[in-house]
């Protein structure tokens, strides 16, 4: 990468831990949205594995995460960030509300993998306590139960960090399917990047993913599944449906809150 694409970010994650103590309204912003063009147009073209060699191995969006559900599909993107730098932080959500295969999953995935860095997240129980004391919001607001199980642990955890990969697919709704690779996320007023790296794979590349490497299906694909969140908010798909029609059936809602279809399409 040319000098003059380093952001802020890289340039303080090569300077150490220290400015992270730092007041937020006195640290430059992580990324710009002019960042995020520019990266897509210089990896356009290349590999999932080259694109995230360079900006793993070369730094290139500073102190990186990925957020993963261990859902249908997560196995792939954690294949591809293990056999790079196994050391990576995966952050998991832990909402209190997950199918029980979901979380032996994430444990066996883990170690098949050898993933050395997870992170479980949890919602503020004093919250939970006051907003959700029933643990039943889902059924009457789901959006608020997501807020308090998901977006707010999320975001404290991700202030720790300059960008973060996720496992957005086009193929999974019509809603993602104009995401790019690199976009700014937009729920951080400090420009933190979002990395979709297998946003342009086809159900049929995941397939092949899977059978190439033996990697471990969750349980609950095979029982009519393809996207997996919360145990209250999945429902099966019937053949020839949207992938994520199981998710919040019902409801005006395809995204929890940690990605929101109007991000798309990036400008």
């Amino acid at each position: 990468m040319k000098p003059e694409l380093r952001s802020a970010a890289s340039e303080r994650a090569s300077q150490g831990a220290g400015d992270r103590s730092r007041d937020t309204l006195d640290v430059a912003p992580r990324f710009s949205e002019h960042d995020a063009v520019r990266l897509n147009r210089m990896f356009r073209g290349s590999s999932t594995r080259e694109m995230l060699d360079a900006v793993i191995g070369g730094s290139l969006a500073g102190e990186v995460t990925t957020v993963s559900s261990f859902g249908a599909e997560s196995a792939v993107l954690l294949h591809l960030l293990a056999q790079i730098d196994p050391a990576i932080p995966v952050l998991f959500l832990d909402t209190g509300k997950h199918f029980s295969e979901t979380l032996a999953y994430r444990d066996a995935l883990v170690e098949r993998l050898g993933l050395t860095n997870l992170v479980v997240l949890t919602p503020d129980e004093d919250e939970l306590a006051a907003k959700d004391e029933s643990g039943l919001r889902w059924s009457y607001d789901p959006d608020g139960c997501c807020e308090i199980r998901k977006v707010k642990p999320l975001a404290r955890a991700l202030e720790n960090y300059d960008a973060s990969f996720t496992g957005r697919k086009a193929f999974q709704s019509r809603t993602r399917a104009n995401l790019p690779r690199f976009e700014i996320d937009t729920s951080d007023a400090q420009g933190r990047l979002k990395i979709n790296p297998l946003i342009d794979w086809s159900a049929e590349d995941i397939a092949a993913r899977f059978e190439e490497h033996d990697l471990p299906r969750h349980p609950l694909v095979a029982h009519g599944y393809p996207s997996i969140g919360c145990a209250p908010c999945t429902n099966k798909v019937a053949d020839g449906e949207d992938a994520r029609s199981g998710r919040w059936a019902g409801w005006d809602k395809t995204e929890c809150g940690i990605h929101k279809p109007g991000e798309e399409p990036f400008l």
